[in-house]
């Protein structure tokens, strides 16, 4: 069964990731506008009504931003895990009765033809974690917003085919960075906060061991990374340790303001 995937958004201000399979069409997060959200899909030809779920992966504004008009309008279903519920129930206001879903981490379930692993990160939220979706053989995730990526997350994203990882930040960048205070430069660099491109690099390394072959950069600070700084740092400590990306592994970018490119996994 092959499986699709589209970063509709991905960054700071904003994060939404399109995956099909069969008949199965689900959101990883939605973290814009409703309108945004629909207009984001129907430029990759998905209508917003054929949406079987949207799962999220922890209650932050830039992950939940529309989930609730978009389940209240197109009557989509919303799973997360109990305690992201209790996070995001404010924000995102009454969701109809019957589209309210829980799950447990790190236990896997379905939703229709596609089977979804949670999996626990690290990040300064209730009970965050990033998805792996398998459709048949073939699996894409999104690991984004965590402080750093454990033995156990890199085990459980193993081989996957296509992944979305973070590259937040680049440290000097955000050091220097005199709008920033102090102590939230010490949340973004602390272990509940986000990778930098280094970290992002490191973990790459160990997942390219595992399988890995493909990734996409993605949730980059508007304010501490660009996206050619991003790329650029993480293929060249690729390089250093004797991987090429574009042969040994493929590196490519997601973006904040446009939906990035749509991929088929067969």
């Amino acid at each position: 069964m092959k499986i699709e995937f589209c970063s509709l958004s991905s960054g700071s201000s904003g994060n939404a990731t399109y995956i099909s399979a069969g008949n199965t069409r689900i959101l990883i997060d939605a973290g814009l506008s409703g309108k945004t959200v629909i207009a984001s899909l129907n430029s990759i030809g998905v209508l917003p009504e054929s949406l079987n779920a949207i799962l999220v992966t922890h209650e932050h504004i830039d992950h939940i931003k529309g989930v609730g008009i978009l389940s209240r309008k197109f009557h989509i279903p919303v799973y997360a895990n109990e305690n992201t519920w209790v996070g995001m129930t404010r924000i995102v206001g009454e969701i109809p009765i019957g589209m309210r879903r829980i799950f447990q981490t790190d236990q896997d379930f379905y939703v229709d033809d596609l089977a979804v692993m949670p999996i626990a990160i690290q990040h300064d939220s209730a009970e965050p974690v990033s998805f792996r979706v398998y459709a048949g053989s073939r699996s894409v995730a999104v690991a984004t917003d965590m402080g750093i990526m454990s033995k156990q997350v890199i085990n459980q994203l193993a081989g996957v085919d296509l992944l979305l990882l973070e590259s937040n930040h680049d440290i000097e960048m955000l050091r220097q960075n005199i709008r920033y205070s102090e102590a939230l430069k010490r949340r973004i660099l602390g272990n509940r906060g986000h990778l930098s491109n280094d970290s992002c690099s490191i973990a790459l390394m160990a997942l390219y061991e595992t399988g890995v072959k493909h990734a996409l950069l993605g949730h980059l600070s508007n304010d501490n990374n660009t996206p050619e700084l991003a790329m650029y740092a993480v293929s060249a400590a690729l390089a250093e340790h004797g991987l090429k990306p574009g042969s040994d592994i493929f590196l490519e970018m997601t973006w904040r303001d446009r939906p990035s490119g749509f991929y088929t996994l067969e």
